[in-house]
Order: structure tokens, then C-alpha cells, then sequence
């Protein structure tokens, strides 16, 4: 996809939120359309769960904004007795009541809402992350179908050809111009195809139903003729520069860095602790007194506070090596994905190359055959060759084209919905 293009296709998808779906859809040859992706993958759980969870990060925003900062109302009553060395005991009835609140300590509501902000940008993150593993299973099960459905193809040709060939020597049979053994060889290699067709059937079957299980809605259409893959473009440090520009990952791993961060300087602003302010008003002997009074209450920190501090300066030590270790694991992956890919390309043109050659080997093989030159079995190995290679050709090819669209998901160049 050119860079314009997907430029104006982030954009879109910015402006229309993380549930739009009006893009224009970009068509990938071998791939269901970008549009129908795109409802599938959204409507999967595991991405839904990731969008409940920004709203429990706008939530808990909200929560640490207003912090544990509450009014506190304090009421009680007590009797008075009096005993005093001449008159008479005397009882009085008295009550208080108070009202106080804490005060936090200029800096830390600022912390708090950054942490409250932190949380909320790692969400939305989780939920691009969501998006992305979600697309990244998808087009591996798609594959997976593919492959399949491609293997039990190729056995109904093998299959539809060898039923040919069996017919062929059972009729030169008939005309004594074939050997039982001839006959009883090519039903055996006719039964081998029958037994495999059936094993890839079901193979196929068995992707299809994990693919409607999973993703549900999606078309199960396999196309009429696998594209062929092209080239990967561009060098390995391009590939891998974009890959890490754009990897959900190693954003969640800096965000967790921020945040440790955030929580550090909290963590220490925590080590003065806040004070409660409070107002007081009392009756006592019946009302003889009324006292009006203003009072201040301070904790005095203790070690606990200076160890939390500490536990989370070594946090935010610990979240910047795990960004550090996210930041290799990603290189590592990309730049093997990029091989990969490359090699991948060169590995399906030999093995095209190869089925070719021996497809014809097969087919010069089978006149030879016609004309009474060499001999049944010479042609079920030459026919047997073939179609190993196709397979493999065509494993290669989808495996080339997989590698390729992995390359391009990663790099949020395919089904850039995250």
C-alpha cells in the first residue's frame, strides 16, 4: 500500500473513532474484504473486553481526580455529673459534633490526574493491541484453511487423473495388453489418493469450522486462484523501523515505563502525608457552656511510607528494563519475519520451478506409457512426483504470500483498524 494511501486511511479511521468502519477498504488478493474484516475483528470478544476496559481506565480517572478526599461528620454525646463538696450532685446532658475533611498537598492532584490519564492512554492502547493480535490470528487461521483447501484440491486433481489412468490399464487389461499386477498397481495408487483426499477433507473441514467458530460472519470463499506473492520491498532496518514505529507493544511497555514513573513521584509526594482540617461545636452542663473550636490533625510518617516510595522507585526501574527487553524482542521478531518473508519469495519460485518441470517429466512419462514404452510403475512414481511438488509449490506460494501480509499487518500496512 502506498503511504499516502495509508496515511488518509489512519486519518479516517482516527476521525471515526476505534468502531468506525467507513473507511474506504483496501482489497488484498487471497483475502476476505477489508470491510467484513474489519466487523468481524471488532466484534470479537477479546477486542470488546479491551473497550470495557477503557472505560474502567476513564473511571478509575475520574476516581483518582477526586481522590479519597471526603467530608467526615463526627457526633456525640456524653452526661456530666457533678459532685461537688457542698450542694447537691448535679447532671448535666452534653453532645458535640465536628466536621472535617483531608486536605491533599499541592502537587499531588496533579500527579494524580496524570496517573489517572496514563491509565486511560494504556487502555486505548491494550485495545489497539486487542485489535492487532486479533487480526494476527485471523490471517494465520485463514491461512491455515487455505493451505488446507488448496491440499484438498490438488488430491481431487490426483485423484481425477489417476482414475483416468486406472481405467486406461483396466481397458488394456480387458485387451490383453496389460498385466493383473499393472491393474492391481494402479487401483492401489488410486485407493493412496482416495485415503488422502479424504484426510484433507477433513483437515479442511476442521479449519473451516475453527474459522466460524471464531469468527463468526466471516465468509468461508476460498478463491478461484491463490495470487501470487511478490517481492518484499525495501530494506531490513526500513521494515524493521516500521514495525517498531508502530508496535502496540512496545507502546504498552513505555506506557507502563510513564506511568511507574507517574506513581514514583506519587509515591514520594505520599512520604509527607496529608493533613485533616476540621471544624467543632459543643454544649456541655445543659448548655451553661458552648464551645466553638477549629483543629488540625497530622500523621506522622513512618517507615512505611519511606519504603513504599522506594518499592516504587525500583517499579518504575524494573518497567524501563522491560521496555528495553520489549524494544530486542520486537527488533529480533521483525527482522526474522523480514527474512523470512525474503526467503520465502525465493523458496516458492524453486519449488514452482521444480513442480513445472516435473509435471511435464509426468506428462512425457504417460505418452511413453501409451505408446508401449516403459512401464505402469515408472509412470505412478512420475505422477507421484508431480504431485508432491505441486503441493509443495503451492504451499510455498501461500506460505510466501502469509509471510508477506504478516510483514505488512505488523507494520500496519494490512488492515490498519488499531
Amino acid at each position: 500500500m502506498k503511504f499516502a494511501h495509508f496515511f488518509r486511511l489512519t486519518v479516517a479511521i482516527a476521525a471515526g473513532g476505534a468502531g468506525s468502519t467507513s473507511f474506504a477498504a483496501e482489497s488484498w488478493p487471497s483475502l476476505p474484504p477489508t470491510e467484513i474484516v474489519t466487523r468481524v475483528l471488532l466484534a470479537s470478544p477479546s477486542v470488546q473486553a479491551a473497550a470495557g476496559q477503557v472505560r474502567v481506565e476513564e473511571a478509575n480517572r475520574s476516581r483518582l481526580e477526586a481522590g479519597q478526599y471526603e467530608w467526615n461528620v463526627r457526633l456525640g454525646a456524653q452526661q456530666r455529673r457533678s459532685n461537688p463538696a457542698t450542694g447537691p450532685d448535679e447532671r448535666f446532658n452534653e453532645w458535640n459534633a465536628a466536621i472535617e475533611r483531608p486536605l491533599r498537598l499541592p502537587g499531588k492532584a496533579g500527579l494524580d490526574s496524570e496517573l489517572g490519564a496514563a491509565g486511560v492512554a494504556l487502555a486505548e492502547t491494550g485495545h489497539g493491541d486487542a485489535l492487532h493480535e486479533a487480526s494476527r490470528d485471523l490471517l494465520k487461521s485463514w491461512f491455515v484453511w487455505l493451505k488446507e483447501s488448496a491440499s484438498a484440491a490438488q488430491w481431487s486433481e490426483q485423484l481425477a487423473l489417476l482414475e483416468k489412468q486406472t481405467k486406461a490399464v483396466q481397458r488394456r487389461q480387458q485387451l490383453g495388453d496389460a498385466a493383473r499386477l499393472e491393474s492391481i498397481q494402479a487401483e492401489a495408487a488410486l485407493a493412496q489418493a482416495e485415503a488422502q483426499l479424504a484426510q484433507a477433507r477433513v483437515r479442511q473441514q476442521t479449519a473451516g469450522e475453527d474459522l466460524r467458530r471464531r469468527y463468526p460472519g466471516l465468509p468461508l470463499v476460498a478463491p478461484g486462484a491463490i495470487a501470487e506473492p511478490t517481492p518484499v520491498d525495501g530494506n531490513e532496518a526500513d521494515w524493521i523501523n516500521a514495525v517498531l514505529e508502530h508496535s502496540h507493544e512496545l507502546e504498552l511497555a513505555r506506557g507502563n515505563t510513564k506511568r511507574a514513573h507517574i506513581f514514583a513521584g506519587r509515591s514520594s509526594q505520599e512520604r509527607l502525608p496529608d493533613p485533616t482540617v476540621g471544624l467543632q461545636v459543643s454544649r456541655e452542663r445543659a448548655g451553661e457552656d458552648k464551645i466553638f473550636g477549629a483543629y488540625i490533625s497530622i500523621p506522622l510518617p513512618g517507615g512505611a511510607r519511606r519504603a513504599s516510595s522506594d518499592a516504587a522507585l525500583a517499579m518504575a526501574d524494573v518497567a524501563g528494563r522491560r521496555e528495553a527487553a520489549a524494544t530486542q524482542k520486537i527488533t529480533a521478531e521483525s527482522a526474522i519475519l523480514y527474512q523470512s518473508a525474503h526467503a520465502a519469495y525465493a523458496t516458492w519460485q524453486a519449488s514452482r520451478s521444480a513442480a513445472e518441470r516435473l509435471t511435464r517429466a509426468a506428462d512425457m512419462t504417460a505418452r511413453a506409457y501409451q505408446l508401449g514404452e516403459g512401464s505402469l510403475n515408472e509412470l505412478l512414481a512420475a505422477r507421484r512426483l508431480a504431485n508432491e511438488a505441486r503441493l509443495s509449490a503451492g504451499q510455498t506460494q501461500m506460505e510466501a504470500l502469509e509471510l508477506r501480509y504478516r510483514l505488512l499487518l505488523d507494520a500496519h500496512r494490512l488492515w490498519a483498524i488499531d
